[in-house]
């Protein structure tokens, strides 16, 4: 017994041996006791060692310190900020450091991710600032992957992501080839797993993609034919969930294509081996085509951020044999990390057209002459810059003609006609676009006349420059069609009706053979019937004998000879309008046309 556990503790005592000189060679090189310069450096060590213990530990290197960040700043490790603080102060020291390089990419992760997580529709505008003013060129691996994580979690914004790569594509196109390889590789992944949620999000962000025009249309029209090379009910889903998002602009960009793959929808949908939930989408889907995808607009208008001109679209293929370079996700030492910074910073003021700081001290230094020199200039008089292209013209006719054509009734024009602020002068624009609106009408609408009216009654200016068109109108009336005079002719004869337009407009006519043409004849024809329907032939008579208005209508029935007043009889009464005549028949048959009429016979 007594042996036995003596054998225990002796073999108890190797073991714990051999385990301390197991732990001892994990701390402590190996180092020959024959080579007599090594047993030289152990003892400067040890004697450094020795040493070091007086030394005051406030004093602490820079580089000690940021490798110590390194080392307790991993995953999970949380440093207070001021802790950070006194690191990035140690470190700035050296800009062109690994240590500094190592912070400005964490920080650089951390923005780009946190700008890509927040930003939607509303915000677009003022997130792309501030992406540009972190270092693309340099982070490009991480805004692709942050782009693709935050879509992948969040489909609904799809159009925004793909409207925010847009954006940065025009500028650096390597940014939107690198997300372009890597979507297509996790399309490629998605579709050999089988796994259907990840297809059907990395689907619509090219679908979005092809939206913006950052890839060409021909990637959608080959992954379609991918989809629908073998169809089963997931991936005609598939399919038809990428024409729903991107067919609007297929349509436009490819119509032949278009029609191959509806095709191939008809026949699948024929052949009747899928599903009828899949087979409904498919119906869904040739109805959208037939309203040409109304609902699903290619882009929306406050995504369409770039122009025409800066748009950079890249041809790209399922069958390439891509590089997703996963490499630029990590961080790598830059041993020219200053010059590329002050590259970039350079790049974005060009880009985004802000100044450097000389030119902005040298127009802060210039303001006061600036001052100076416009105290001078208001002094002798401002110069007048007068539009000779008339643009703003232009501008103003093309709102009041939508602004008259979009309203239900004329009240609702006149109150949106009102709000248009107009300069002094441009007040006749108005009438003239009324009257052009009225003249290009198949037949008269009375909502002209009513509109015409509302505004002889509000205000007199407006009354005066439709005494102006009529006699511009009858003027060259010659020029006008047959219906466009038709429709002039009730518009006036309206106003002329309701008392909006005075009536000694009339006295601008003269009812003569000499002084009338077939066109002329035709529009006092339309005028004065529609008179008659309007007021009734004895009120219109009563109207027409007034001898307060007399002198306005001698025009009208003229009494100079009696060859002018037969012929005014004769066109009235050709027309069913001879009771208007009555007075000028009683002075005809008087015979008081004087030495005139004599010498005529």
């Amino acid at each position: 017994m007594a042996r036995s556990k003596h054998v225990e503790f002796e073999r108890y005592g190797r073991v714990e041996r051999e385990s301390g000189k197991r732990h001892r060679d994990r701390n402590v090189a190996v180092v020959d006791d024959d080579d007599d310069d090594c047993r030289g450096k152990r003892r400067r060590s040890s004697s450094s060692s020795s040493e070091g213990d007086d030394v005051d530990v406030n004093r602490v290197d820079s580089k000690t310190s940021v490798s110590s960040f390194q080392g307790a700043a991993g995953p999970g490790v949380y440093l207070p900020p001021f802790r950070v603080s006194e690191i990035l102060k140690d470190a700035e020291a050296d800009k062109s450091s690994v240590e500094y390089q190592r912070l400005t990419w964490d920080a650089l992760r951390k923005s780009v991710n946190g700008l890509v997580n927040k930003v939607n529709a509303t915000n677009i505008k003022s997130v792309i600032p501030e992406l540009f003013s972190e270092n693309l060129i340099r982070g490009r691996g991480l805004f692709c992957r942050s782009c693709i994580k935050s879509q992948m979690a969040s489909p609904g914004f799809t159009d925004v992501f793909a409207a925010l790569v847009a954006v940065v594509n025009s500028k650096f196109p390597q940014v939107g080839q690198l997300l372009l390889t890597r979507v297509i590789l996790q399309l490629k992944r998605a579709y050999k797993r089988n796994d259907k949620a990840q297809l059907l999000a990395t689907v619509k962000f090219i679908a979005h993609l092809v939206n913006q025009q950052v890839v060409r249309e021909l990637l959608a029209l080959e992954l379609l034919t991918l989809l629908l090379d073998k169809p089963t009910d997931d991936s005609v889903e598939v399919a038809v969930g990428f024409v729903t998002e991107c067919g609007s602009i297929l349509l436009d960009l490819s119509s032949r294509g278009m029609h191959a793959i509806f095709e191939s929808f008809r026949a699948i949908l024929h052949e009747g081996d899928i599903g009828k939930r899949t087979q409904y989408l498919i119906e869904y889907l040739f109805g959208l085509r037939k309203s040409r995808f109304h609902g699903y607009p290619a882009v929306r208008k406050e995504l369409d951020l770039v122009e025409q001109d800066d748009l950079v679209t890249h041809e790209i293929s399922l069958e390439e044999e891509l590089d997703p370079e996963y490499a630029l996700d990590v961080f790598i030492p830059d041993a020219d990390a200053v010059g590329n910074e002050e590259h970039y910073e350079q790049l974005m003021k060009t880009l985004l057209g802000e100044k450097s700081e000389d030119e902005a001290d040298s127009i802060a230094g210039s303001e006061d002459e600036d001052d100076e020199e416009s105290d001078i200039e208001e002094d002798k008089g401002q110069m007048k810059i007068k539009d000779e292209t008339e643009t703003d013209l232009a501008n103003l006719r093309r709102t009041i003609y939508l602004t008259i054509m979009s309203s239900v009734d004329f009240e609702e024009a006149g109150h949106k006609l009102l709000e248009i602020k107009l300069d002094p002068g441009q007040e006749m624009e108005l009438c003239i676009m009324l009257l052009e609106c009225c003249s290009q009408e198949r037949t008269y609408l009375r909502y002209y006349g009513l509109l015409g009216q509302r505004f002889c009654m509000i205000n007199k200016i407006h009354q005066e420059n439709f005494e102006k068109c009529f006699v511009q109108q009858y003027s060259m009336i010659h020029r006008l069609e047959t219906n466009k005079l038709r429709n002039v002719a009730k518009f006036f004869a309206h106003l002329l009706g309701t008392d909006a337009l005075p009536w000694h407009v009339l006295a601008y006519i003269r009812l003569t053979e000499e002084d009338t043409t077939s066109s002329s004849r035709i529009f006092i024809k339309i005028l004065f019937q529609e008179l008659s329907e309007h007021l009734g032939i004895h009120r219109l008579n009563e109207r027409l004998s007034d001898p307060s208005m007399e002198s306005y209508f001698e025009s009208i029935f003229p009494k100079d000879s009696q060859r002018n007043s037969r012929f005014s009889i004769n066109f009235f009464t050709a027309v069913g309008l001879g009771g208007i005549t009555e007075g000028l028949r009683e002075y005809v048959k008087s015979g008081q046309f004087g030495d005139y009429s004599a010498n005529l016979n």
